[in-house]
């Protein structure tokens, strides 16, 4: 049965995600929650003055964000990290993006951000946002743009001059995904309708990172509203999860608790705002710092600190039930998923799982295990990546879903709630 906070919750996301069509965006409302919270912004360009029972945080390229908390109490010190990541797989608009075909229509030109299902982008409404890089007196100022109107569309080809469409076919990115934007009266409105988005002309700006979004909202549904569908589930629904916690979080006696939301994700993490960089190790170090300690005392409290990765998990699909391992099937509304891979793409551990077990059987919150198919090779994510710059006990873990890296995804009513009421008791 599902209860009323579980819904209320889900709502939530869904307004969230509706507001946050880009990892720019993620942040920047993040940032908004934080501060509500009474979170106080810190610069890495400044020296940091940080207080027993503090609350603070830090953004690295508008798309990575890492709040923390502080205890008042600093007898004993460990980090408590929950990490997710604020980006979710698109098509980036390019350089000098407008094209004219056969003299009658605009389209945009557009790549690949990460690995998407391509299909359903086909005949949605779409829309435009990012961040651009605009020219004033003072200098370059970055501004988050949304153009908040359906804007073009994928549009298919007619099954008459595809008879073959639902056999299968290969999708070229460059000829098969390129949106319709307008009629050949359209052509260089595209920079002016970011530009009045941005409040400035064309002219002013320099460059810009935008990205095609999916404008349909999230829904809630199913024969007794279990199941919600939105874009970008993986991985706001993580993200948010953990950010809320941290923001309701009002008991910290010993630790300090860390969210940190890395940025590129879905295209490896190797950027100076992704999880292999040294944003969460330097955010660490500066806080130890800060609170008077030395290159020591920061190693001796990652000895004694653990994260938790959270990116959403596939859950058995009703249609593909032999694509699962035979045993380890985590399902929709089913609980928080522990992900295992003997080839450490997830870096659980029998210590990490042992201690997020009992994390969940005090939160009093149920828990389901993902290991691939033997035969069916996985992917990662954040746990492993983050390790490689600041090693501690870590495990993997996310929320069910269908359809991950499609335009619209689907998730569970009930299982958001349960990893916010996980990561309140962690942040304890």
């Amino acid at each position: 049965m599902l209860l009323d906070n579980q819904i209320d919750i889900s709502k939530e996301l869904m307004d969230f995600i509706k507001e946050s069509p880009t990892a720019f965006h993620v942040v920047k409302n993040f940032s908004t929650m934080l501060e509500k919270a009474g979170f106080i912004k810190l610069n890495e360009r400044n020296k940091w003055k940080i207080e027993q029972g503090g609350k603070y945080y830090v953004t690295r390229n508008d798309s990575s964000i890492i709040a923390f908390q502080v205890p008042d109490n600093m007898e004993f010190y460990n980090f408590q990290i929950a990490a997710a990541h604020s980006d979710s797989p698109a098509f980036k608009i390019k350089e000098n993006p407008e094209m004219v075909e056969d003299n009658n229509y605009v389209t945009l030109n557009v790549e690949k951000y990460g690995g998407m299902l391509m299909a359903p982008w086909f005949d949605r409404p779409l829309s435009v946002a990012g961040r651009v890089i605009v020219r004033e007196d003072s200098g370059l100022k970055p501004v988050l743009v949304n153009v908040d109107r359906d804007l073009c569309v994928i549009p298919n080809l007619a099954i008459h001059m595809n008879r073959d469409v639902n056999n299968g076919i290969k999708y070229n990115p460059q000829k098969d995904m390129i949106p319709l934007f307008g009629e050949i009266a359209s052509k260089d409105k595209f920079e002016k309708i970011i530009a009045m988005e941005a409040g400035t002309d064309a002219d002013s700006i320099v460059s810009a990172d935008l990205f095609l979004y999916n404008r349909e909202v999230g829904k809630i549904w199913g024969a007794d509203n279990e199941f919600m569908s939105a874009p970008r589930l993986d991985d706001v629904m993580c993200a948010f999860s953990c950010i809320k916690a941290l923001t309701d979080n009002k008991e910290n006696s010993k630790s300090v608790n860390v969210c940190a939301i890395f940025d590129n994700e879905e295209v490896g993490s190797t950027t100076r705002q992704g999880a292999a960089s040294a944003f969460l190790k330097d955010v660490l170090y500066r806080i130890n710092l800060a609170l008077g300690g030395d290159h020591e005392s920061y190693l001796m409290a990652l000895a004694e600190s653990f994260m938790i990765s959270a990116d959403n998990a596939h859950a058995l699909h009703p249609n593909y039930t032999d694509k699962a391992d035979p045993v380890n099937r985590p399902t929709m509304n089913g609980g928080i998923v522990i992900k295992y891979n003997a080839n450490q793409k997830y870096c659980t551990d029998g210590i990490s799982a042992a201690i997020f077990k009992e994390l969940c059987r005090e939160a009093e919150v149920p828990y389901q295990t993902f290991v691939n198919r033997s035969d069916i090779a996985g992917g990662s994510t954040l746990g492993n990546i983050s390790n490689t710059q600041a090693a501690m006990n870590t495990v993997d873990i996310g929320l069910p879903q269908l359809a991950m890296h499609s335009a619209y995804e689907t998730a569970g009513v009930k299982d958001t709630e349960s990893l916010i009421r996980a990561a309140k008791v962690f942040y304890r």
